[in-house]
């Protein structure tokens, strides 16, 4: 039955058979053409993101009753300390949960980058209100600028943490995610080379400041880690090795082993201070703190495995420093490759020996 619009019954009364009235027809004419233009206009509207939040403010929960706290020393959950960040809706995941990207202008560095920035459903979870949740700064190989591919959806980096932190495989990291290099011509080897921009600094000291900042995190070193591929891979675990007392982990892919940036000419001494096997056995002659550095090489990446072999073969599991290798069956030097590897072990592997947030009641 046909209703009008202040969705009355109309009055009743014969209708010939097989026809309709014309006001019916036009009513069947305009729904039609409006369901057709839909259809038409729907993959238009959507590959503009005319119903997209992306460029939208995303607070990430930040509550202004804690800006502008500080740690008070110890262990345990640390508020966010403030000043708040301007992130942008960058991407959105399945689950509802946002990628955010905010403009950070290093302090410590001097350099001004982009800072791409995941937080689990976890996190807006009632139960871990006052918790701090662990942190993985996730690194890019090549020339990691002017984005780090890790911000994408498309390689399903945050979605997998989401799904394994369901399956009791891994803690729900926070995700970092800053630019790897300064432009996308030089390689600075995630490091303070003489006379360049301070790209080891900018991932360990201005990045986790900004997470810090805005985030509930952890005071301890058991809440912080790095993971990379290629290049990014050679820049998470020199820091862990570098800086063990401010981080505990890494997930290594497909990593350089050795700095071989061309900007290290003339430099020596401070390349030397860089090498992540030099690190390590500085590490074990001081007997600590225990650092875990998980590897994953595909079968099909021969240098990388010959030297990741080697360095495990040298370093690894002695005194302090806790080594695991998987090796991917058929696996490329491809970052497709490693996030699924992620979870047939290393993820599970640094998630042990890491701390994770803690429900209320």
């Amino acid at each position: 039955m046909t209703h009008i619009p202040d969705g009355t019954p109309p009055p009743p009364g014969p209708r010939p058979a097989g026809r309709r009235s014309s006001g019916g027809r036009r009513w069947a004419v305009v729904v039609t053409f409006a369901v057709a233009l839909g259809l038409i206009a729907w993959p238009v509207l959507s590959s503009f993101d005319v119903f997209s939040d992306k460029g939208d403010p995303l607070s990430f929960g930040q509550d202004d009753t804690v800006t502008g706290r500080t740690d008070g020393g110890g262990s345990g959950p640390l508020m966010p300390t403030g000043p708040k960040a301007d992130f942008r809706v960058a991407n959105t995941l399945a689950d509802g949960t946002k990628i955010g990207v905010v403009t950070l202008d290093g302090k410590k560095s001097g350099f001004k980058g982009k800072v791409w920035v995941w937080a689990p459903k976890q996190y807006d979870d009632p139960r871990y209100a006052k918790s701090g949740f662990p942190v993985l700064i996730a690194l890019p190989g090549g020339n990691g600028y002017p984005v780090n591919y890790w911000m994408g959806t498309d390689l399903k980096l945050q979605s997998s943490i989401a799904e394994w932190s369901k399956e009791g495989k891994s803690l729900p990291f926070i995700v970092a995610m800053p630019v790897l290099n300064a432009d996308d011509k030089n390689y600075y080897d995630g490091s303070d080379i003489p006379g360049q921009p301070k790209m080891g600094t900018w991932l360990t000291e201005d990045v986790p400041d900004l997470i810090k900042q805005n985030f509930r995190t952890l005071k301890s070193r058991d809440g912080w880690a790095f993971m990379g591929s290629s290049s990014g891979a050679f820049a998470g675990l020199k820091a862990v090795l570098k800086q063990p007392g401010k981080f505990k982990a890494v997930i290594a892919s497909g990593p350089d082993i050795v700095p071989d940036s061309p900007l290290w000419a003339g430099h020596d001494k401070e390349k030397r201070e860089n090498n992540p096997k030099l690190l390590a056995q500085h590490l074990i002659d001081v007997k600590g703190p225990d650092v875990y550095l998980a590897f994953q090489v595909g079968t099909k990446e021969k240098t990388a495995m010959a030297n990741t072999k080697d360095f495990v073969s040298a370093y690894g599991n002695k005194g302090p420093v806790h080594t695991m290798l998987r090796e991917i069956p058929d696996g490329e030097h491809n970052a497709r490759t490693y996030v699924p590897s992620m979870g047939q072990g290393p993820i599970e592997w640094i998630s042990k020996h890491m701390e994770g947030p803690t429900p209320s009641g």
